[in-house]
């Protein structure tokens, strides 16, 4: 029988950020972005992914998963460390994939992000997204960021998450987190009640479908600092995406809204360091200024990109131009850039000027 609690504690002493059950192979790791089989495990069958699982749930969530119902949820080990946890079935057989959580909350420095999130932390309206694909490190900068605003102001923070994932304290602000399934039945209704739970800042985990987003527009234009992720790779496919689920009789309206509420874009990607000993953020950030306002609102997106390569001076980088200057610097291998690149010609001409 295989202990959840002490494989847990192995892959996290490993440094490891996601920890995997599935038929067929021993216990999988993603280590710096790699998977790895754990060695000193046998081959896993669908009883000992079973016992595993039971290991884990309460009687609602192996209800659930009775049902063939993929759930999620949060577990916490016996050394009191959180993880992220999703169980799923493929072809007829139970899987289970874990993210492992950090205790503490990093800092924006500890995650060495520009400065210009601190700023985006203290506007006192708005809504701030970020962005990019799973197990981009989208959950650790909102927590970041989220502490900066709890570290600097006196404010009253809600959080809406599925499941919750980092633990934050009340410092100089009060903060609610509320659970969906635990606390709430979904993102668009916690958002619907927060209005009236007199929040100051609003953290949405994720916006998934057309009533989560226009909550979370309503609550930015009606004075709150939102905070939300997309699964978007780029500033214009955000705002593209948020624009073309609403319909098209709507679609002025929303890019009207979003000119006025759209405070900033952050779409990152993690990339190992060249040191093999870790990962970095490299991120593309839009700082929604007047001239990118009036982009959005006059349905001209697609010219946000040369905005953002040339709006250094308003704490803009494209991700080209980051990925070149942690390759200039050494921190990434010239290689695994241009994996992340959005335009091999632009990352060169970027790594190639004085």
């Amino acid at each position: 029988m295989i202990s959840i609690n002490k494989i847990l504690d192995e892959a996290r002493a490993l440094g490891c950020s996601d920890l995997h059950f599935t038929t067929e192979i021993p216990p999988v790791v993603r280590l710096h972005g790699s998977l790895k089989q754990m060695s000193g495990y046998p081959v896993l069958t669908n009883d000992v992914i079973m016992d595993i699982m039971k290991q884990m749930t309460n009687d609602a969530q192996k209800a659930s998963i009775a049902q063939n119902i993929d759930t999620d949820f949060s577990y916490v080990t016996e050394s009191g460390f959180r993880h992220r946890v999703n169980v799923y079935f493929q072809r007829g057989n139970l899987a289970i994939a874990i993210r492992l959580l950090r205790n503490d909350i990093p800092t924006l420095e500890d995650l060495k992000l520009p400065q210009i999130l601190s700023e985006f932390c203290m506007r006192p309206r708005g809504l701030i997204l970020v962005t990019g694909p799973t197990g981009s490190g989208k959950s650790t900068t909102l927590a970041g960021m989220i502490d900066y605003v709890n570290t600097h102001r006196s404010a009253h923070i809600i959080t809406v998450e599925d499941p919750i994932e980092y633990m934050h304290e009340h410092k100089c602000c009060m903060v609610n987190q509320r659970e969906v399934g635990m606390d709430v039945p979904d993102f668009a209704a916690a958002l619907r009640a927060a209005l009236r739970e007199d929040p100051d800042v609003i953290l949405v985990g994720e916006m998934r479908d057309f009533e989560t987003i226009s909550a979370a527009v309503t609550a930015a234009e009606t004075g709150h600092l939102v905070f939300s992720t997309l699964h978007t790779t780029s500033a214009s496919d955000t705002i593209n995406r948020i624009i073309d689920v609403y319909p098209e009789h709507q679609q002025q309206q929303i890019r009207a809204q979003l000119a006025n509420v759209l405070v900033a874009v952050i779409s990152q990607t993690l990339i190992p360091t060249a040191d093999g000993k870790g990962r970095i953020a490299a991120q593309e950030i839009l700082n929604v200024t007047d001239a990118c306002a009036a982009m959005i609102r006059d349905n001209k997106v697609h010219l946000i990109q040369s905005a953002i390569q040339t709006g250094k001076q308003s704490g803009m980088q494209s991700l080209d131009q980051e990925l070149a200057r942690l390759t200039k610097r050494g921190i990434i291998k010239e290689e695994h850039a241009l994996e992340k690149c959005h335009d091999k010609q632009e990352f060169y001409r970027f790594l190639n000027a004085r």
